[in-house]
């Protein structure tokens, strides 16, 4: 026998061995490309449970790819591990206000609580002369802004938020609101809330309605928004420029626990109603009132 040939027993095992060493090597690259093997009951590639795929030892190629991979992809079952947003948790929502018939003219409170609320602004006329008293004796009050004045005076907004005062929406514009239509009003209290909640983080929670005109849409509307009407008890007419002493007098007169005092920091010459502040504002605290907003 020739040292260079084999016995044919031997020849048969070796090529039984090379046969199966090629269906292995076959085995390989189908789980490479499919992502998993096949399941009991389904189609090459799904699984009863989620199985990583695998990625070609280093240095090495899968069979057809063209360079470096940009990496493994999921087998189908195991997309079925990403949360699905039906079950996620919600987000936190503040629980819209109902629909009022008629806004608020009174708050309640303890003792001998009053609001003191001022339109129209802000105007850096007369606005920061307001912010100033109001810090020197420690009080609080309410601003019903008008989107247009804020949009150039956000400054201000910023300063009325900082000292602890409720910043309201008093429209955009400053419109008769029974005239216009629901989308008008809609853009009117809409366009003022968005302005005031870029400016200090929060959207405002009260409106009242320029001239005190409201009508249905507005209180849907305002309560879409988050808001709650709120109008005045007593109306110190500063708009009609009386003069400081009739200012104070309305005031001094109307006051009573509960009772809303209207005021303007702007629309026309408000030097008055600073005036008038300086001198009621103190006269109110000397009397037991107790300066203060309301709260939601």
């Amino acid at each position: 026998m020739r040292t260079d040939q084999m016995p044919n027993g031997r020849r048969m095992v070796l090529r039984i061995a090379a046969a199966l060493g090629a269906t292995t090597t076959f085995g390989l690259f189908a789980l490479e490309r499919t992502g998993s093997p096949p399941g009991p009951s389904g189609p090459p590639g799904s699984s009863p449970s989620p199985v990583p795929s695998r990625r070609p030892a280093t240095g090495a190629v899968a069979p057809g790819a063209a360079g470096p991979q940009a990496g493994p992809r999921l087998a189908p079952s195991a997309y079925r591990l990403q949360p699905m947003t039906a079950y996620a948790p919600s987000r936190h929502r503040r629980a819209l206000p109902p629909v009022r018939q008629r806004p608020f003219l009174r708050v309640s409170g303890a003792g001998r609580s009053m609001v003191l609320s001022f339109d129209d602004g802000p105007d850096p006329r007369y606005t920061p002369a307001i912010l100033r008293t109001l810090r020197r004796y420690d009080a609080r009050a309410m601003f019903f802004v008008c989107g247009e004045m804020a949009a150039v005076n956000q400054d201000l907004l910023r300063e009325m938020a900082d000292d602890g005062h409720v910043v309201g929406n008093h429209s955009w514009s400053h419109p008769l609101i029974p005239s216009l239509r629901p989308s008008r009003i809609r853009d009117e209290l809409g366009s003022t809330s968005d302005l005031i909640e870029r400016t200090l983080g929060s959207p405002p929670l009260w409106y009242r309605a320029p001239y005190g005109a409201w009508n249905r849409h507005s209180f849907e509307i305002g309560a879409e928004l988050g808001m709650e009407p709120l109008a005045w008890t007593v109306d110190t007419l500063d708009w009609k420029e009386p003069g400081t002493g009739p200012i104070v007098r309305r005031v001094l007169d109307g006051a009573g626990p509960g009772v809303v005092v209207l005021s303007h920091d702007a629309g026309g010459d408000r030097s008055q109603s600073v005036a008038a502040l300086r001198t009621y504002l103190p006269e109110l605290l000397a009397a037991g009132y107790h300066l203060t907003v309301p709260r939601r």
